[in-house]
């Protein structure tokens, strides 16, 4: 797959954001090792606890599918003009599944950009 095939995966999840608070819609979509996509988009809540993260809705749509073993994920943001990442807590929850997974982030522009994950978060607590 694509890099700008995913993107478009995430920007199509993105249009399912629930996001009445911060205004921000974002969508997610993880490619697993064996091809499948997983969606997700974020989900606001009015205690912002019990908020979840497009990129934590799609693992745990792969999660709850039975997959572990993630490529990469694509966070799109709506009509953004930054680069947005994942959060600490959504670091961390990729890093739990694939500490070698690669992070696309797009702008509304079309522009994006390509991380490893292990550069966005150095250090990681882990199993071990």
């Amino acid at each position: 797959m694509t890099d700008r095939k995913l993107i478009e995966l995430a920007a199509e999840a993105m249009e399912n954001s629930y996001s009445p608070y911060s205004r921000v819609k974002v969508g997610a979509a993880v490619e697993c090792t064996d091809g499948t996509v997983y969606q997700g988009c974020n989900i606001e809540n009015t205690t912002i606890g019990a908020t979840i993260c497009a990129e934590t809705a799609a693992i745990a749509g792969a999660v709850s599918a039975g997959r572990r073993d993630f490529l990469r994920i694509a966070i799109v943001a709506e009509n953004s003009n930054t680069y947005r990442f994942p959060c600490g807590a959504c670091r961390q929850m990729l890093m739990e599944f694939s500490p070698d997974m690669e992070v696309l982030s797009a702008r509304g522009d079309g522009r994006y950009v390509s991380y490893s994950l292990a550069a966005l978060l150095p250090m990681p607590f882990g199993k071990e």
